[in-house]
Order: structure tokens, then C-alpha cells, then sequence
């Protein structure tokens, strides 16, 4: 998923298709330590040969899959430097039905932060379809700064429960309140460095996207099969910039633009959620018998949302009924974010808007327990479940930033505002979402067209929120040397897995034949 790059008011954050290599599998799931043969190296520079011809032991995972494999396998701190040393990045391989003869595919969830270890340990089930996972060996990595690996260390979980929840004490939008937003982000850059170190400095995705080369190798494949969501299609696309001669069948869904600016990400972002937003109220409007939007206008309605929901908020924090916590600006408005993310989740959303606009009973636990959810927040132990948002942070702020010339934020601000009426207020001031960042920003290739790959299919969906698709129709028609677009006409952030067997079947079926449609297709 990609996670919201939210504005520092609102949460202070803020085709030629080669054949799938067959790989022998020899002991990775048959007990033995060292991992599957390795592919000839000859041609790997010699300050990297090490890393491309190491053999790492494999063991039993922790996790609910009990058939799967985990490793670690090292990569450098520092591409431009490898003598620097190395870190660790985790891996896990869930075994196809014909593991030793079937080749593998590897996977990252999105994010940036999200753990692809985690998803083929605890979540496979929930990964494509069961064709697809008896057909490869499903390969799942947590990028470098991500969950097992070596990994990005900002504070414990009361200064993340601050930063992420808690709300300034000035007026909002006032001198105050920016001038906190911004030590507030300025400190929480300074914790990352002191408890992460040099690590911080290098995990752009232009260094995970080489990581992957390496993974590769290790895994003896002469060319790498990728399923990228989200954040994992940026990935995906930047190592086939850097690699392509290595690429195998790629399939990006839910497509993040490597050409656009940080500034464009975020406009794009605020009309997808604008426009989801739209969808939910419309739904629940015609369709609700619950509905507390009954009787207005798609418009009426969000100006309500505006007006009876986060304008309340703006005034400070509102008491729930979960463990008796406080829902603030910040918690309430990603909770009502997160819960566009997929249809599916339209449901709570109603519930929460219901509880909220009670004004004899108001309580803001729905939107608390959404906003939990999206942070991975276990009110119960009061602990943070991983480091994905630190993380996303981090990567974020190295990968790319607004400007924060005063300039240029005014007339951001002034688009943001203009383009949505409710939301805008608070989308305002990216340029300052990296206040103060320890590490300048490391900028990726210049040209993102993967000039002699294969032909890679990316999949758009009409009205995703979070990566909207007229980024998918860019990638595969503008950017893409060789891209082929799928569209799912529908709601939701991806689609592959999680909507319709139209989709299902044309992802699994160049997959695991290499075959497309004649034409672009639309499901």
C-alpha cells in the first residue's frame, strides 16, 4: 500500500516476454543450510562479488506458514562505497507445489515500510491467487531500514504515539502551530539519525532497487519475476531501470510515477482521496439505511465532513470510549483516510462519521481504532507492531521533498486549497514535512524508461485513491519503454488479488505462461 505522504498541518509527517527461469531448489526446503546454487558471476564487478556469490543459511520461520524459509542475505551500506560494510536483509521463500522446479517470484506489499517477509510468513493466503502460489516459489524481503532487516530506529512508543496522534496545543494553522509542526519534525529527524546511524543515509529506493539485484543472484536466477504493489511498483520500475537485461515478467499494480515531483505526488494524492471520498458519500447516500449523510448532496455531505467533523477537531482533541484516549486532528483525519483505501472499508467509515456526529454521545473510537490500524498500534499494549511508518518516513524524506521556499509552499498551498475545498486545508505545507532531514536527498535515475526490458504489465484502477490512475496510464504508456496497461474499472487502492477473477486471471496468466491480451484490456 502506498501510505499517505501527509502535509506537516495535518499529522506533523508530514511486450517481449522472456521465459521464467526454473531454479533448483535443492536445500533451502529440504533442511540443509546453504541456500540454492548460485548463477555465474563473472561479469559482477569485484568490490561485489562477495555479496553476489554468498551462500546464506536458511531456517524455519516464525509466523503462521509453516512450510516457509527464512535467511538473510547481505547486501552493502553503501552502493557507492561497498567497503563501508554491510547490512542484512531478511528474506522469506514459501515453497511452490514443485518447489525444486518451479522458478521464483519475487514480492514487496508497498509502503514505503511495508514487510514483505511478513506477508509470505504470516498473510500469503491473502497474496494473489492459489494458482499463482502453487506455480512459483514466493519470495517476500523487507527492504533495507524495513522490519527484520537492518532496520531504521526513531524513538520508542510514547514519542511515536506523540509524534503520530497528539496535536498541537496552538491554534491551527497559526505561527504556533506551524512553528511546532516544524521542531516537532526536526526532532523526530534527529532521533532517527542518533538511534539508526549511517543506515539513515542510505535507504533511498535506488539502493533497495540494487538490493533486489543481489537477491536475485543469491536465489541462482538468471532473471527476476517481481509483483510489486504500490510503493513496491516504484521498486519494481527502478530496478528495471538499473537492470534491465535481468528482468523477467514484472507486474506493477498501483502504480507510484517515478517522474513525477514531490509536490505532484501529494496534488495527485489530495484528488484521489478527494475523489474516493466522493465515491464513499455517493454510495452511502444512495445506498446506506444508516447513512448520516441522508437527504444531502454528495457536496452538502462534504461540506459537513469538513464542518462537523475536522473543523470540530481543529478545536481540539475529542474524548472516546477506547481506553479512554483522545481522538485529535491528526488521528481522526487518518482514520477517515485509511478507511478509503478499499470499499470494503466504507462500512466503518459510516459507523465512525454515526459516532462522531452523535452530539449527546459523541465519540471518536471508530476513527481511533481506523487510525490504529493504519499506524499499527496495539492500543492494549500501547506498542507500535513495526517500524513501517518510521520507515516511511525516512525513505520518503531521502527519496524526495517539496520545496520549502516560502514561495513555492503559498502557491502549493494556494493549489492544494483550491483543488479540494475540505480537504486542501489540510494538505498544506509539504515542504516542511522533512524539516531539517539529517541527510540531503539522493536523487534516482533521470530516465525511468527501462530501455531493453521486456514488456511489464501495470495495472491501474479507475479510482484509486492513493495512486490514482492516470499515474498507471503514464507509467505504461508515457514512461515504459515496454508497458502494457490493465485497468479494473472500480474503487480501492490495487487490485490484483483483492477485486475480480478478469483481473485475477490476466495477472496469473502472464505470470505463469508469459501471455497477454492482444489489446489493452479493462476489467
Amino acid at each position: 500500500m502506498s501510505r499517505l505522504n501527509t502535509t506537516v498541518l495535518t499529522l506533523s509527517l508530514v511486450a517481449g516476454v522472456v521465459a521464467a527461469t526454473a531454479i533448483v531448489f535443492p536445500s533451502v526446503f529440504d533442511g540443509g543450510d546453504s541456500g540454492p546454487t548460485k548463477p555465474d558471476v563473472s561479469s559482477t564487478p569485484a568490490n561485489l562479488e562477495e555479496f553476489y556469490s554468498q551462500k546464506p543459511v536458511w531456517n524455519d520461520c516464525e509466523g503462521s506458514n509453516a512450510d516457509a524459509r527464512c535467511g538473510f542475505i547481505q547486501v552493502p551500506l553503501n552502493w557507492s562505497k561497498p567497503e563501508q560494510g554491510s547490512i542484512d536483509i531478511a528474506v522469506a521463500i514459501n515453497p511452490a507445489a514443485d518447489p525444486e522446479n518451479s522458478p521464483y517470484l519475487l514480492m514487496n506489499p508497498g509502503g514505503p515500510g511495508s514487510s514483505g517477509r511478513q506477508w509470505v510468513t504470516e498473510y500469503l493466503e491473502s497474496l494473489g491467487t492459489e494458482l499463482l502460489r502453487s506455480e512459483y516459489n514466493i519470495v517476500g524481503f523487507d527492504p533495507r531500514g524495513v522490519g527484520k532487516s537492518t532496520a531504521i530506529k526513531c524513538s520508542d512508543d510514547k514519542g511515536l504515539y506523540k509524534f503520530y496522534y497528539e496535536q498541537s496545543p496552538f491554534e491551527y494553522g497559526s505561527a504556533k502551530d506551524l512553528e511546532y509542526s516544524k521542531q516537532s519534525i526536526a526532532y523526530f529527524g534527529a532521533a532517527c539519525l542518533e538511534n539508526t546511524g549511517d543506515l539513515l543515509g542510505h535507504v533511498d529506493t535506488s539502493s533497495a532497487a540494487k538490493d533486489m539485484d543481489i537477491i536475485r543472484a543469491v536465489l541462482g536466477s538468471d532473471k527476476l519475476n517481481y509483483l510489486g504493489f504500490s510503493y513496491g511498483t516504484l521498486l519494481g520500475t527502478t530496478y528495471a531501470t538499473y537492470f534491465p537485461e535481468n528482468v523477467g515478467r514484472f507486474v506493477l499494480d498501483g502504480v507510484v510515477d517515478p517522474t513525477s515531483t514531490s509536490s505532484e505526488d501529494s496534488l495527485n494524492q489530495l484528488i484521489g482521496f478527494e475523489s474516493a471520498m466522493r465515491s464513499y458519500l455517493k454510495d452511502c447516500i444512495d445506498n446506506s439505511s444508516n447513512c448520516p449523510f441522508d437527504g444531502l448532496t454528495v457536496d452538502q455531505a462534504m461540506d459537513k465532513v469538513g464542518r462537523d467533523f475536522l473543523a470540530v477537531l481543529e478545536k481540539g482533541p475529542v474524548a472516546t470510549s477506547e481506553r479512554n484516549r483522545e481522538l485529535s486532528l491528526n488521528s481522526g483525519f487518518t482514520g477517515m483516510i485509511a478507511a478509503l483505501y478499499s470499499e470494503s472499508s466504507w462500512q466503518y467509515l459510516t459507523q465512525a462519521f454515526n459516532e462522531f456526529f452523535d452530539k449527546s454521545d459523541r465519540d471518536g473510537r471508530v476513527f481511533l481504532v481506523l487510525a490504529d490500524s493504519y499506524f499499527n498500534y496495539d492500543s492494549g499494549s500501547g506498542t507500535f507492531a513495526s517500524n513501517a511508518n518510521e520507515a516511511f518516513k525516512a525513505i520518503s524524506c531521502i527519496d524526495g521533498r517539496e520545496s520549502d521556499d516560502p514561495e513555492s509552499m503559498k502557491a502549493q498551498n494556494e493549489l492544494v486549497q483550491k483543488t479540494s475545498k475540505v480537504f486542501g486545508k489540510y494538505w498544506q505545507y509539504g515542504g516542511l514535512a522533512c524539516n531539517k532531514w539529517p541527510f540531503d536527498v539522493k536523487k534516482g535515475p533521470s530516465d525511468y524508461s527501462a530501455k531493453g526490458a521486456p514488456t511489464m504489465l501495470v495495472i491501474g484502477t479507475t479510482n484509486d485513491p492513493a495512486t490514482p490512475y492516470s499515474q498507471a496510464k503514464k507509467l505504461s504508456n508515457e514512461v515504459l519503454e515496454k508497458g502494457y496497461l490493465l485497468t479494473y474499472d472500480g474503487e480501492g487502492h490495487t487490485a490484483y488479488g483483492s477485486t475480480n477473477s478478469c483481473v485475477d486471471s490476466t495477472v496469473d496468466d502472464f505470470l505463469i505462461t508469459g501471455k497477454l491480451p492482444k489489446t489493452e484490456k479493462t476489467c
